[in-house]
């Protein structure tokens, strides 16, 4: 008898015995890690979850027919009731624009009521483009279902113009699906930069 032959001969018998052992021990293995083993969570994490409801990293995504996306996402949430909005931690916001432009929003925390199409962005927050602006104020509303923003404040931001301050700021459409504009208004005070707009 060749070489081959009874070289097929003998894994015939191997294989399967090892495909065994390999069993056996995954069962063996299984049965030995305990059903009260403990969470892989730290205990003021465990703590705070079981003081009050919280979402972990919520997520909200539309579309405009304009083909607009409008994202937004925090670290936690946590829900509201009936007429209370949910409470949210690390806001962030995304309007990726028709265009290809893109604004994004961040603050410290903020609020979202989903059922009046609204995110509330509070605290440090921070409005930059993808032309170049950069603004700060401490509060922003913006719609959730379509491209609307609004800060009921003083607004504070740089460009390729220059620096410039405003008593508000909108982002908006015209005619609700036309290019989107950021409207400073009330009051806007721009220092003009020579040499930033050569860049």
């Amino acid at each position: 008898m060749d070489f081959y032959s009874r070289m097929v001969r003998l894994l015939k018998v191997l294989l399967p015995l090892a495909a065994l052992v390999l069993l056996s021990t995954l069962f063996l293995i299984s049965r030995s890690i305990g059903p009260t083993a403990d969470i892989p969570f730290a205990e003021d994490e465990i703590a705070d979850r079981m003081r009050d409801q919280q979402v972990t990293k919520p997520y909200f995504s539309s579309t405009t027919p304009a083909g607009e996306e409008i994202t937004v996402t925090a670290s936690r949430a946590r829900p509201g009731g009936t007429d209370a909005p949910a409470v949210v931690t690390d806001l962030n916001g995304w309007l990726k624009l028709a265009d290809g432009k893109v604004i994004t929003l961040t603050s410290d925390t903020g609020e979202v009521r989903m059922n009046k199409n609204q995110a509330k962005f509070l605290g440090n927050v921070l409005i930059t483009s993808t032309d170049g602006l950069r603004i700060t104020t401490d509060e922003l509303h913006s719609a959730l279902r379509g491209i609307a923003a609004q800060t009921p404040r003083e607004v504070a931001g740089s460009g390729i113009i220059g620096d410039f301050t405003a008593g508000n700021m909108d982002i908006t459409t015209k005619n609700g699906d036309g290019p989107v504009h950021m409207l400073f208004k009330n009051g806007v005070k721009l220092v003009y930069l020579p040499q930033k707009s050569e860049r």
